[in-house]
């Protein structure tokens, strides 16, 4: 299947599929835990972000990478205004992944080359609910991705969009 072909058949889906080179891959729900924080990120994020010209978006906006068709849970996306019809965009500023067993490995190392490819791409945030772990990547003026644990810290700081969010915030409602 091309892309194009993908993009297509994918707007006719009920249920959520990612691709990459020529192959899709059926996209797991997530657990209430898992949600809870997608919800709790986006909505603290998005809340931050009003009257700016950065959006936030969750779980079903896609980011198009050369030959793959990603779904993070939470993004930031400072290119100009999406707001009408859009299902996906090419420049993301921050993504977020909520980690859950049986994606973990493949947002710590797959997704994780491929978004960085994006040149718009600033930070990159895993996050593992049941353990409370909180890991940033952040894209330093050399090229280079430092990672920070922010897991001890009281708030997640993401510094491109200079946001801070306790981390109380992050994992409300999750057991």
């Amino acid at each position: 299947m091309t892309l194009s072909e993908f993009l297509t058949w994918e707007a006719r889906q009920a249920e959520r599929h990612e691709f990459y080179r020529g192959e899709t891959f059926a996209m797991a729900g997530g657990s209430a835990r898992h949600n809870r924080v997608v919800l709790n990120l986006a909505s603290r994020i998005a809340d931050h972000l009003d009257g700016t010209s950065c959006q936030a978006f969750a779980t079903s906006m896609q980011v198009l990478i050369a030959d793959a068709v990603l779904y993070p849970d939470v993004m930031v996306t400072c290119a100009k205004a999406e707001a009408g019809d859009e299902r996906a965009t090419t420049a993301p500023k921050v993504i977020i992944e909520v980690l859950s067993p049986g994606t973990k490995g493949y947002d710590q190392r797959n997704k994780f080359i491929l978004y960085r490819t994006l040149a718009s791409l600033r930070e990159y945030v895993l996050i593992h609910p049941a353990r409370r772990q909180v890991e940033v990547f952040t894209l330093a003026q050399d090229g280079a991705w430092l990672a920070t644990d922010q897991t001890q810290d009281s708030v997640l700081w993401l510094s491109s969009i200079d946001c801070r969010v306790p981390m109380d915030s992050v994992f409300k409602g999750v057991l």
